[in-house]
């Protein structure tokens, strides 16, 4: 299973979003995303966080806080598991971004972007403070078919 991090940086009511626009074969493209990506050899969940806000921001967090775990399954995708944070505190001048754009948008704003239809789960996780969570997320291309919130079904498999 595909490592991956991902991560919101939070200042003003805001979070710093990724416009997906530059690469190419690019499962994301043209959605909003968090900043973050796969983990290095020898990387464990927090040190690729903070090597990727790093690289993809200029950014450097302070305290990262980690928030959950997502499963994603999505043919023909590799299965990934996607290790999430947000961080409050950070130092640094942000730079421009080789994936995309980056923008700070107001919280109420970010589920009315292109987003994944299963990052709104987690954005109202995220919203109400909910503690350490695992989302399972299962796509049939961009739309979401199933959700399991820590062994619950969320959205079942037949709607």
């Amino acid at each position: 299973m595909l490592q991956t991090t991902l991560c919101y940086l939070e200042k003003d009511g805001q979070y710093l979003m990724l416009h997906r626009v530059k690469k190419k074969n690019d499962v994301n493209h043209d959605k909003w995303i968090g900043v973050g990506g796969k983990f290095e050899p020898g990387e464990d969940a927090l040190a690729c966080a903070l090597r990727e806000v790093r690289e993809e921001t200029g950014l450097t967090m302070q305290s990262p806080r980690y928030r959950g775990v997502v499963d994603f399954t999505c043919d023909p995708w590799p299965p990934e598991q996607m290790h999430l944070f947000t961080c409050t505190e950070f130092s640094g001048e942000l730079t421009d971004c080789a994936e995309g754009t980056l923008e700070w948008v107001d919280k109420d704003r970010v589920c009315g972007l292109p987003i994944w239809e299963g990052d709104k789960l987690f954005f109202e996780l995220l919203n109400q403070n909910a503690p350490f969570f695992h989302l399972e997320l299962f796509y049939a291309g961009d739309t979401l078919r199933r959700a399991v919130l820590d062994g619950k079904e969320l959205i079942p498999a037949e709607r």
